[in-house]
């Protein structure tokens, strides 16, 4: 049965082998740990060169040992980092001898981020952008990632829960001194305009929400058009290799292949579909069926179309905007001047249509704004929840200044769950089970 009081350890780098092997220790065992490896003192912060060794003598690696007395350290307990040569054999030896350390045991995933939280190192938000950081793949996630680890998301929200709390003591003093001078008229002039200001900045701030999701989970752009439009071919060029397959018979795509590309630091999720057409095959109804799903829940289609066919583009009944592509440009003459002219033989037009996608996606972050956004359906929930409160306490004029006051109360403990002032341990299982094992 694992405790919060014991001393933990894992393996926080990468895949082994690799050139350099972190194993972290946290917890009140760590000094036993030291003289379990024969490590001798060690000056706190400093690096330090380094015998690991078994308690027998026999010597294991020469390694990098950095010692952190809490409560500066990231978990706020004494810790240990192990710098050693990435072998198989060299961690596994060393794992080996923490585990027979009294009072020692694996750590479980995110539990060091999580004993950073419990001792106040971090909040929620911080824990939270700690995680995306780690499985960023692109600038944009790293930066609003970064955004929300270096505790910038946490400010915000206590400034608000600071200001609900403000109101709320004028609201006492009135309730608590009606007849001093200088309170009647504090409420209406100082606690509503600013309580309708914090609604107003957490309306705005909300708004964000959705191209903050967009860099977090990816930009979803679709592909559709009849069969043989060339979308699978279009897929391939943009990824650069041959994910899907593309044949002349039609309807070779049957079902929805999506692809991530990173184009200039932002995550485009590309999705072929099967062609739209009407056919009694069960197995490509299905696929159409599947194609316009996809395209209704994009934030960007490409309707594609040969240069060959006379027929009208592809329209899906959405308000998702549509980038017109006449496809197979080194046939013949371009027959759409309001489209984009491509060919997936030649290159021409591919970086045209690399432009008029990023044009589109920038113009949404542009408008938006990604320095401060709620990343996650937890914050835009909670905070949906605290701005029922704010607005319920502001225009409800007619209701006793208790029951508003209340409102407000109501609207702090829910900023205050997002950061984990307030928050069930189910929740915090949840989240911090996300890490992977070392963080």
């Amino acid at each position: 049965m694992t405790s919060s009081q014991d001393t933990i350890f894992a393996l926080s780098t990468g895949s082994l082998p690799s050139g350099v092997a972190v194993v972290r220790v946290s917890g009140a065992a760590v000094s036993t740990v030291r003289r379990h490896l024969h490590l001798g003192d060690c000056e706190p912060r400093a690096a330090l060169l380094k015998s690991v060794r078994r308690p027998t003598g026999d010597l294991i690696d020469r390694a990098l040992v950095i010692s952190f007395t809490g409560p500066n350290s990231f978990t706020g307990e004494d810790c240990l980092e192990l710098h050693l040569h990435g072998g198989r054999a060299v961690v596994r030896a060393v794992l080996d001898e923490l585990a027979v350390v009294p009072g020692c045991r694996h750590a479980e995933p995110g539990e060091f981020t999580r004993r950073a939280f419990d001792n106040n190192r971090l909040d929620l938000t911080e824990a939270e952008g700690l995680a995306d950081l780690i499985s960023a793949n692109t600038e944009m996630q790293r930066r609003l990632a970064m955004s929300q680890a270096r505790g910038d998301q946490g400010r915000l929200y206590r400034d608000w829960m600071d200001r609900l709390t403000r109101a709320r003591a004028l609201i006492e003093a009135e309730l608590d001194f009606p007849e001093e001078e200088d309170i009647p008229g504090a409420v209406s002039d100082r606690v509503w305009s600013d309580v309708k200001q914090i609604g107003s900045e957490i309306k705005s701030y909300l708004a964000k929400g959705r191209y903050a999701e967009m860099v977090r989970d990816g930009f979803n752009v679709t592909i559709i058009g009849r069969p043989n439009a060339g979308k699978s071919s279009l897929l391939n060029s943009l990824v650069k290799r041959p994910v899907a397959i593309v044949t002349d018979i039609p309807g070779t795509t049957r079902d929805l292949i999506t692809v991530d590309l990173d184009l200039q630091g932002y995550l485009i999720r590309l999705t072929d579909t099967a062609g739209l057409r009407d056919t009694e095959e069960v197995v490509e109804a299905e696929g159409i069926k599947r194609a316009r799903d996809a395209a209704r829940h994009a934030d960007l289609i490409l309707s594609l179309r040969d240069e060959s066919d006379l027929e009208p583009f592809e329209m899906v009944d959405s308000e998702v905007e549509h980038i017109f592509v006449t496809t197979k440009a080194d046939r013949g003459e371009n027959s759409e001047s309001s489209s984009l002219s491509i060919s997936t033989v030649s290159g021409h037009g591919l970086d045209e249509l690399i432009d008029a996608i990023l044009k589109h996606v920038i113009g949404l972050f542009d408008n938006g704004g990604l320095d401060l956004a709620p990343t996650r359906s937890r914050h835009r929930s909670l905070l949906s929840s605290a701005l029922d409160h704010i607005d319920y306490a502001e225009v409800a004029s007619g209701d006793p200044l208790e029951i508003r006051s209340e409102r407000l109360r109501l609207a702090a403990r829910e900023l205050g769950r997002i950061t984990g002032f307030v928050d069930p341990d189910d929740l915090l299982g949840v989240i911090f089970a996300e890490f992977c094992i070392g963080k």
